[in-house]
């Protein structure tokens, strides 16, 4: 048994969806120091570029700006993508958006636009890129991780009803996809993570100290325990986790249960 190259990424591309901030910089980052060409995705150009451009230090990174919550961009995305690649090893799926209203006043714009990013998304970007997932599977198995959430395991306080519901939903299209891609020698896995310091989770980000104190471990994550986690998932260390998801919460679903 050779595990010297257990968690390496050499040699391996990756497409990373809301890769310009949060979660998925912590994953760029990560996958980058393993030895991948990584490519992120952002909506907003700008930003897109300048995470690209700070993090093309590390590695080969690349900036695609694109929306991916509709199929055209989702479409325009994999066109971009195969400007610079004929295959894909690896998808991460993270971009992502929450809304939250009291079950009273709840919008359906706070619906749809949550749900149509959290969880159509996914699948129908994977469904686009599925010819280069297909390509890059032809030497070893090519990856695709989800990035859901702890809120789609235990009930968040919080009344976020398209967030929950659309990341308990992708838990289980992981499941679904999984099934029918690893005839492909495509493996389809997902990661649900509890506080990081985002601009999505704000809480985390502007009150740490008062959030870890709800969590066993006691701190909120760190980009170390995000990319360890998806550089898991992503290596040859990953191939026989198939459907599953990796939950990365310092603990926290447990004591919700």
């Amino acid at each position: 048994m050779n595990t010297s190259e257990l968690f390496s990424l050499q040699g391996r591309s990756a497409l990373i969806t809301g890769g310009s901030r949060g979660i998925g910089r912590m994953i760029a980052e990560g996958f980058l120091a393993q030895g991948a060409r990584v490519y992120i995705s952002a909506r907003k150009a700008e930003a897109c570029q300048q995470t690209a451009a700070e993090l093309s230090r590390l590695g080969p990174c690349v900036a695609l700006p694109g929306d991916v919550s509709t199929l055209a961009g989702a479409q325009a995305l994999a066109a971009a993508y195969a400007q610079h690649e004929d295959a894909l090893d690896i998808l991460v799926n993270n971009a992502g958006a929450a809304w939250g209203a009291p079950f009273d006043e709840f919008p359906e714009s706070g619906w749809d636009k949550v749900v149509d990013l959290n969880l159509k998304a996914p699948f129908f970007l994977t469904q686009t890129l599925a010819p280069l997932l297909r390509k890059a599977a032809a030497q070893r198995p090519a990856k695709v991780i989800h990035i859901a959430s702890i809120d789609g395991i235990s009930v968040n306080p919080m009344e976020t009803y398209s967030y929950a519901a659309s990341k308990s939903g992708l838990i289980h299209l992981t499941r679904r996809m999984a099934l029918r891609l690893i005839q492909d020698n495509i493996v389809v896995s997902a990661i649900a993570p509890g506080a990081f310091a985002s601009e999505m989770n704000r809480d985390a980000r502007d009150h740490g100290d008062a959030v870890a104190a709800r969590i066993p471990a006691r701190r909120i994550g760190v980009a170390e325990d995000m990319a360890g986690a998806a550089i898991f998932l992503a290596s040859r260390a990953g191939d026989y986790v198939v459907g599953s998801t990796l939950t990365v919460d310092g603990g926290v679903t447990h004591a919700r249960g």
